[in-house]
């Protein structure tokens, strides 16, 4: 009985292979054998004409191969059945159909588009196409006894889908997959639950797969909160029905409701949300360039495998969003949004750039007018207010005349004071000494030892009289030893005197050890006169002196606790004020005071340093 049925078996098998012979005779190309310098070229597709990738492939890859080969393109494309290609019967008769049709037709080349063409070709391209180099198109890593092939490798990321789903959904818990019951439907299934598995426990994966389409219709439409459904492949439902992958998603997606993600942006204007999209046309452009080169004479063996580039990019369909109310703010950086709705201003914008132009025309000549008014009135306040600066002006620079030749005197009347009422009478005293030691008789002994002490100490204190007046006058300390160790001083000079009613703290920072002179005299003089105004008119109990220098300038702080004065008040009765900012802005830098009744007062100044400054510190 077995034996029977195997004959049985063979016996349809035969016939198959005749019948086909028998149609297909009649199809041979009637120059098979015609020798000319076009190349041959034969496309092996995994999928029926029908398919999204077919579809594209024979749109754009003979254009781009005739292009590549000045018109020198003999192309041809089969399909074959992935549905139907586990089954030997099927196997052979496409096996017999391409040998019978191309019989004395020797191709420079064999295209495999995708894993069923290139599983074929590794089983009968040995009888078929025995020397014909391959170029291929995979998603998965094709095995290495396939020899004198190369191809791009374009393996799918399910998990980049399910990433760009997280950042737009945060709640994101439940995620249903989608696939149908054909061979087809069920190999990209396990690719998918194995690339799946890295998200457990963070996202539960339910696998609605081989169900009835009601059934599966019916999942989709109770789908819980914080859940979405990725839709993987559908060619035949659990009731061996078949359908056209993307007719069936559009189909689906009308009945969800959560937002459905996909993987191939062939599914895009059919339901679904978005994804991390496998783009078709930049993989059959790749296969289409490393066809060229094998075709112009590089031999496949030596070109190796390469990953697909532009392989994968994050989409989302605008449309879409609105439809389930996403903010397009959770998009991550860089995702594409498609489908967008043109807003008022793409569509009319020709209108309304015009309306605005003769608006703003019409508007320019009356600001014009108002404008041309508005200056006349300024430019007449602007003369009165002149005038009246002018004069007020003037009657200052008079007073400050007034006070600067009164200043002066008073400082050489304090100095004839100084040397009149200590070094002068100190000299007297010391010239009274040195008589009386000329006149003394040798014989006094010891008294002639107390006038000899007496001339020595009176002309040491002469000398440090003559030492503080000279350094009051011009600091030597500050040119031989720098800015900070001339503060450091001053600071010691100040609490000394007034040690029993004032505290003065100086600290600094990153100040160069080498300062113009200029800078240096300018800062010290400031430091100078506002720690004798905060103690002398400020009443001052704790003066704080800070000085911080950056690569390009030196900032100096004195803030005290004193009795505070009325800034704009002061100006018109002290030179102090004006002396003091006039030396900053005199070397490019600036001063503010602040300062009110009662409230202390703080100087901050800002001096460049110029450039070639040495870098050292102290």
């Amino acid at each position: 009985m077995g034996m029977k049925q195997s004959a049985c078996r063979q016996g349809r098998r035969a016939r198959t292979a005749a019948a086909l012979a028998a149609v297909l005779l009649s199809c041979l190309p009637g120059a098979a054998g015609a020798q000319d310098v076009q190349r041959k070229v034969l496309v092996l597709y995994s999928t029926g004409r029908d398919a999204v990738i077919a579809r594209t492939a024979e749109r754009d890859l003979p254009l781009l191969l005739d292009n590549g080969l000045d018109r020198r393109l003999d192309y041809h494309a089969e399909y074959i059945d992935a549905g139907r290609f586990a089954d030997p019967v099927y196997q052979e008769g496409f096996h017999d159909f391409l040998r019978l049709k191309y019989t004395g037709l020797k191709f420079d080349l064999i295209i495999g588009m995708q894993d069923v063409a290139l599983q074929f070709l590794q089983r009968h391209r040995s009888d078929l196409f025995p020397d014909t180099p391959v170029v291929y198109l995979a998603r998965n890593k094709v095995p290495a006894d396939l020899p004198n092939a190369t191809g791009i490798l374009a393996e799918i990321d399910f998990t980049r889908t399910v990433t760009l789903a997280r950042a737009v959904h945060p709640g994101l818990k439940e995620v249903f997959v989608i696939s149908g019951a054909g061979s087809r439907d069920q190999a990209l299934e396990g690719q998918a639950r194995a690339q799946f598995q890295q998200y457990d426990p963070l996202v539960k994966f339910t696998y609605l797969s081989g169900l009835r389409t009601p059934d599966l219709e019916d999942r989709l439409a109770a789908m819980p909160a914080n859940s979405i459904a990725f839709y993987v492949l559908v060619y035949e439902d659990g009731a061996g029905e078949a359908f056209q992958p993307l007719e069936y998603l559009e189909r689906l997606t009308n009945r969800a409701n959560r937002p459905v993600y996909s993987w191939v942006d062939s599914t895009f204007g059919h339901g679904v949300l978005g994804g991390h999209m496998q783009r078709l046309e930049p993989q059959i452009a790749d296969v289409a360039a490393l066809a060229l080169r094998v075709l112009k004479g590089t031999p496949a063996a030596t070109i190796p495998v390469t990953t697909a580039a532009r392989l994968d990019v994050a989409q989302m369909d605008w449309r879409q969003f609105r439809r389930w109310g996403i903010s397009e703010t959770r998009l991550p950086a860089g995702t594409e949004v498609l489908f967008r709705t043109p807003g008022v201003w793409e569509r009319y914008r020709t209108y309304i750039v015009g309306a605005i132009v003769v608006l703003l025309g019409q508007t320019t000549l009356i600001v014009g007018l108002l404008v041309q008014a508005a200056r006349r009135k300024r430019a007449e306040e602007q003369v009165r207010s002149g005038r009246e600066a002018l004069r007020l002006s003037s009657e200052r620079i008079r007073d400050l005349g007034g006070r600067l030749l009164k200043a002066q005197e008073d400082e050489r009347s304090r100095l004839a004071r100084e040397l009149h009422d200590d070094v002068g009478q100190q000299m007297a005293l010391l010239s009274m000494d040195l008589q009386a030691l000329k006149m003394a008789d040798p014989g006094m002994g010891a008294k002639a030892d107390t006038f000899a002490r007496d001339a020595i100490a009176r002309t040491d204190s002469i000398a440090r009289s003559l030492h503080d007046l000279s350094h009051r006058l011009h600091p030597a300390k500050l040119r031989v030893l720098g800015l900070v160790p001339a503060l450091k001083g001053l600071q010691r000079e100040l609490s000394s005197a007034e040690r029993s009613r004032c505290t003065i703290s100086f600290s600094h920072e990153d100040v160069p050890a080498s300062l113009s002179h200029d800078l240096t005299l300018c800062l010290f003089r400031v430091a100078q006169e506002a720690l004798q105004n905060a103690i002398k008119h400020g009443r001052a109990r704790s003066i704080t002196m800070h000085l911080q220098a950056s690569p390009s300038s030196l900032a100096m702080t004195i803030v005290d606790d004193g009795v505070g004065f009325d800034v704009n008040g002061a100006w018109d009765r002290g030179l102090g004020l004006v002396s003091m900012t006039e030396r900053v802005e005199s070397i490019g830098g600036a001063m503010s005071i602040r300062s009110s009744p009662g409230a202390g007062t703080s100087i901050e100044v800002q001096a460049p340093i110029a450039a070639g400054q040495a870098a050292e510190t102290v």
